[in-house]
């Protein structure tokens, strides 16, 4: 297979473009992977267009799907549903070496005895591309992700991140139409990752080539990609830039899982003009209130978004932990938003999260009160768990 790379880690041929092509668009149409002996797809009916250029991270849980949906788009999984397009082409039955991509694994996949350069190149060299050729290609890579005075050694000469370039080098001197990124920062120190991702970031927009990143770190999603797609149980549960999944999330799901520290939950109910939060009223739309399915409804605030009111006012919070960061600190506590009168009392009892002065913060043990902040309320449907209003 003179255009194909074998991987032995995942034991399939990645292909090898030898020219320069435009970028391509990718679209998942109702993409499904039903592994044999499950009953459930691991991905169910996935759909998602990808902007020429653009950098898409899928995100999620452990077993959500986001590496299935990666591989499928690779062509190292099957496709038992829909199809999968990348440009005008329906690469849905096509072998890996024939979709024009090039994936970037977390265990890097070097081969140890040889050189950074020729690692680089060893695709371009069984593809049968002119010597001078790829030199031209491995130096022009290797000055892109700094790694010119490394070209001559061996890779366990190198640390993790130095590693992780390689492989990212040996990806870009095939010029493909789309990277594939699974996990590729998991194996390096906390440090090192928030550098690294943002290396992957600046270089996708200097290439401006079509990325599919797979993590399951939220904040690495966030940070890196144009667009963030998550996914629970294998199906996708909302798609759209950062901004909006934090500032809009469309279910209770996205809500918690988007944002660090994560956005706070609480069962309230709803009163005439709005909803009861602890002690205090807060007063909501009835338009939004009317979409509920019944009286109760969830309402999300985040730690940044509340006040420090005066005893009784708002949402009473018996404090667990102070984390003092320097200008800002977090508390850590439970909070009861409402009260119940059947057995269930404590149902009300929630973790909750809020940022405040860290240059004044409130002392371990003691108990304050919390108002959401006008404007800034989340509010979905206790049943569906979907977003009540815009």
């Amino acid at each position: 297979m003179a255009d194909a790379l074998y991987n032995g880690s995942s034991g399939t041929f990645l292909p090898v473009k030898e020219g320069n092509e435009a970028m391509a668009t990718v679209r998942f149409d109702n993409s499904t992977r039903l592994y044999p002996g499950n009953d459930k797809p691991s991905v169910d009916k996935l759909n998602i267009d990808i902007a020429d250029g653009e950098f898409l991270v899928l995100v999620g849980p452990s077993g959500c799907g986001k590496s299935t949906s990666l591989r499928m788009l690779a062509g190292l999984e099957e496709v038992n549903g829909g199809k999968i397009w990348i440009g005008d082409r329906d690469v849905t039955n096509l072998s890996p070496k024939d979709r024009d991509v090039a994936m970037v694994f977390q265990n890097y996949a070097l081969y140890p005895h040889m050189t950074v350069a020729d690692n680089m190149g060893f695709a371009l060299k069984i593809a049968g591309v002119d010597k001078g050729e790829i030199r031209k290609r491995v130096e022009e890579a290797g000055k892109i992700l700094d790694l010119t005075q490394y070209l001559e050694r061996k890779p366990k000469a190198l640390s993790g991140g130095q590693r992780q370039r390689v492989a990212m080098g040996r990806a870009i001197v095939r010029s493909p139409q789309v990277f594939l990124m699974d996990e590729p920062l998991s194996n390096l120190d906390a440090k090192l990752r928030v550098q690294t991702r943002t290396q992957i970031a600046s270089l996708q927009r200097r290439l401006g080539v079509t990325t599919v990143y797979v993590t399951h770190d939220q904040v690495e999603a966030m940070t890196m990609g144009d667009r963030v797609a998550l996914l629970k149980d294998g199906i996708l549960q909302q798609c759209d830039t950062p901004r909006n999944m934090y500032d809009r999330p469309t279910n209770v799901f996205v809500a918690g899982f988007i944002g660090s520290p994560a956005m706070n939950l609480l069962d309230v109910e709803q009163v005439d003009g709005g909803v009861s939060v602890g002690a205090s009223k807060v007063a909501v739309d009835r338009e939004i209130l009317a979409g509920a399915s019944g009286k109760r409804v969830t309402l999300g605030v985040r730690p940044e978004d509340l006040d420090v009111v005066s005893e009784g006012q708002g949402i009473p919070v018996e404090i667990d932990v102070v984390e003092e960061l320097g200008a800002d600190a977090y508390i850590y506590g439970s909070a009861k938003a409402s009260t119940h009168t059947e057995a269930d009392e404590d149902a009300g009892e929630r973790p909750f999260i809020a940022r405040v002065d860290g240059r004044k913060p409130p002392e371990k043990g003691s108990t304050i009160y919390l108002a959401p902040k006008p404007g800034h309320l989340h509010l979905f449907d206790a049943t569906s768990g979907l977003r009540l209003g815009k």
